[in-house]
């Protein structure tokens, strides 16, 4: 919804995209925080990455000027596939390790 609305406002797809993703992490943050659990975002699953796909898609595809409903459902399709092969695989994105000294 966030890339819809961001370009709908004439914002250039990269804040499009940008803004997909704040309003699809947000969510799950404020989840998070009602619920009491530790945020999602804080740890090593690939939520981000799902919202990245699925607004990069909604973006492309509307440069490629599919029909809304189509769009709307590739870009929710390739976010919802990421997020649940991340689920059922435990595929996870890579921790930070400091280098010596930077502890």
């Amino acid at each position: 919804m966030g890339a819809h609305i961001g370009l709908s406002q004439g914002a250039s797809p990269v804040i499009a995209i940008v803004m997909g993703i704040l309003t699809a992490s947000f969510g799950g943050i404020l989840r998070d925080v009602l619920a009491g659990e530790t945020s999602v975002i804080l740890r090593d699953e690939i939520y981000i990455t799902c919202a990245l796909l699925g607004a990069a898609v909604y973006v492309l595809g509307s440069a490629m000027n599919w029909p809304t409903v189509w769009v709307f459902v590739a870009a929710t399709s390739a976010a919802f596939s990421l997020r649940a092969g991340a689920l059922l695989f435990s595929w996870k994105m890579p921790r930070y390790k400091p280098r010596q000294g930077r502890a």
